[in-house]
């Protein structure tokens, strides 16, 4: 039987990824290396901070890597108008994907109705330039019945992925969490796995228990080591040749034959 790596194309690897650069102290010239090995590597998007939207946006002229920046973040307690104003500034920079953390506090206090409004008001805004909305839950603050009520929020209000982390809290995506929120959202919303993806195994784990994002730092390196496996693998079954015929030209010394 196939495997599920033996399924699956570069292509398909490749654009599940969000290359994220994101840290504070990234520089410009840390940045623009960064689009370009995103450009290189094809993958899904870039995920900027808002100052460097523009940036992205003329590097990543003419590729098919979208720009993505983030909303509201680390914390995710600005007022509502607050990440509206923020949204329509990205958009209006040249960003596709907006990557929104929801209000924890309000979250965890049970202000469901607030969180749900606010949520919908990014994804009215987004959706108008045809821009995808993912929120962040910011799983390491949260119980299992928070992550699932914020899931149940998060494709109420219309937004395409729910996200598990920051990539700034104490703790990131783990099989537990990204098996819950899948179960939590229907096929319509994607899930997106960010803060501690580094290698290709973790990356191939996620994806088969359904995961269809992945916020990245270690793209080369998982990409490459992806690229090599296959070679590996096509090289083996080279090696190994086709299964050997039968003598006689092909057919078994009993073809043919009456059966008694």
């Amino acid at each position: 039987m196939t495997s599920f790596f033996d399924r699956l194309s570069y292509t398909d690897v490749a654009k599940t990824i969000d290359h994220s650069l994101l840290k504070p102290e990234l520089d410009d010239r840390f940045v623009e290396a960064g689009c370009r090995l995103a450009a290189t590597y094809d993958v899904a998007s870039v995920c900027v901070r808002p100052r460097d939207v523009e940036r992205a946006r003329d590097l990543l002229s003419g590729s098919s890597v979208a720009v993505g920046t983030v909303i509201g973040f680390p914390h995710g307690s600005s007022r509502t108008e607050t990440k509206v104003f923020e949204s329509r500034r990205a958009l209006q920079d040249g960003a596709r994907e907006l990557d929104m953390v929801i209000d924890i506090g309000a979250l965890i206090s049970g202000h469901d109705r607030y969180v749900q409004e606010q949520i919908a008001e990014v994804v009215g805004v987004a959706h108008a330039e045809a821009a995808l909305v993912k929120v962040i839950l910011e799983n390491a603050y949260l119980t299992d019945e928070q992550k699932v009520r914020g899931c149940h929020l998060v494709e109420a209000a219309g937004a395409d992925f729910v996200k598990t982390s920051t990539g700034f809290a104490p703790s990131g995506a783990t099989i537990e969490d990204l098996k819950l929120m899948r179960r939590s959202v229907s096929p319509r919303v994607g899930v997106k796995a960010a803060h501690g993806i580094r290698t290709l195994d973790a990356l191939l784990e996620v994806l088969e228990i359904g995961v269809t994002r992945v916020g990245a730092t270690q793209t080369a390196a998982m990409l490459d080591e992806f690229k090599a496996r296959k070679a590996h693998r096509a090289q083996a079954t080279s090696l190994s040749g086709p299964a050997p015929s039968p003598p006689g030209g092909g057919t078994s010394p009993q073809a043919g034959k009456s059966q008694a």
